[in-house]
């Protein structure tokens, strides 16, 4: 049986048709693009061809013979079966039959939405050398950068590594919408190598990309500019909690940094940031910064009365320890 890893699906009518692809896993956007792909392929070897729909819950060896059976208008079909987990247990050595050898003209989409339920009918479907199973596992913070990476590829673009993962911070890691907008970057500038300015122009408007880059800013000693930006996110309306928490899990890293502390789920562009960041500090300086934000924290949690003034003092303790550091 063959298997593919959260890899955008092409397909073609020869590798789906008379066989069984199983998709798997948790990740429901990379599973329904891969039912998505089958059927196009289905679609584009027959206009006519006919596509249908079932939950394994109500899959009899009776109603499988119905759906691959051929239609009036064509021979060619596309039919997915999803929660393949409430197969009931009757029907498993049916469907299990069905799949090592299946029809020449249908293509059989089984959807197993993941978890222990079931397992064992997965185990013999893997089995079948008719059977390709498509695993669409939740990708881990670190790995979304690849994923966007691989969407620009596909639309005929390059992204470098650092202009990727700012992408992360303005859209979240929502994969529906990281691809969305690698596909609108890849159209906007198509087979060039996309830049971190690029994106930066496209996205750093996001309110909680100007909380990381206010932080980046006071770290750095970069009073001036961390103003600018603070002034600015308060006043479009961003969260003084949300800031200060952006600032807080930022100094915390560049602490860890300033430790010898290496975090070995932090992405390589984003440990060169921090080890950046992190030249221009002590141990001592990096404590007492921390101990800032704690105070900040407290005051804001106190309902001071002035949180923007709370954070312009942060702003201005916080580049004088860097400064005073440096010098």
């Amino acid at each position: 049986m063959a298997t593919t890893r959260n890899r955008p699906h092409a397909a073609t009518a020869a590798d789906v048709l008379g066989r069984v692809t199983l998709v798997t896993g948790k990740e429901e956007y990379l599973g329904e693009r891969t039912v998505a792909a089958v059927r196009a392929a289905v679609r584009s070897h027959d206009p006519e061809a006919e596509l249908s729909e079932a939950l394994a819950a109500d899959l009899t060896l009776g109603t499988l013979g119905e759906l691959s059976a051929p239609s009036l208008f064509s021979q060619i079909r596309c039919v997915v079966v999803r929660a393949l987990e409430n197969l009931p247990d009757e029907s498993v050595a049916g469907l299990l039959d069905y799949a090592a050898a299946p029809v020449d003209d249908v293509a059989l989409v089984l959807v197993h939405t993941g978890g222990v339920k079931g397992s064992g009918t997965l185990t013999k479907l893997r089995k079948l050398e008719t059977v390709t199973e498509h695993k669409s596992e939740e990708l881990k913070p670190a790995e979304l950068p690849r994923f966007i990476a691989a969407e620009v590829r596909a639309h005929g673009a390059q992204i470098e590594e650092e202009a990727a993962a700012f992408l992360v911070q303005a859209v979240g890691g929502d994969l529906r919408g990281l691809a969305a907008a690698a596909h609108q970057l890849a159209g906007d500038f198509p087979g060039a190598r996309i830049t971190d300015e690029q994106v930066r122009r496209y996205f750093g408007g996001r309110a909680e990309v100007k909380n990381y880059v206010i932080a980046d800013a006071i770290l750095a000693g970069n009073r001036v500019k961390a103003f600018e930006e603070l002034r600015w996110a308060l006043e479009t309306g961003s969260s003084p909690v949300y800031v200060l928490s952006a600032i807080a899990g930022q100094t915390r890293s560049v602490a860890q940094q300033v430790a010898g502390v290496r975090d070995g789920k932090v992405p390589p562009w984003k440990q060169r940031s921090l080890a950046a960041l992190a030249r221009g500090w002590t141990s001592t300086g990096i404590g007492e910064a921390l101990r800032a934000v704690a105070r900040a924290d407290a005051d804001l949690k106190g309902a001071a009365s002035d949180p923007s003034y709370t954070l312009e003092r942060l702003v201005l303790t916080i580049a004088a320890l860097r400064n005073s550091a440096r010098s």
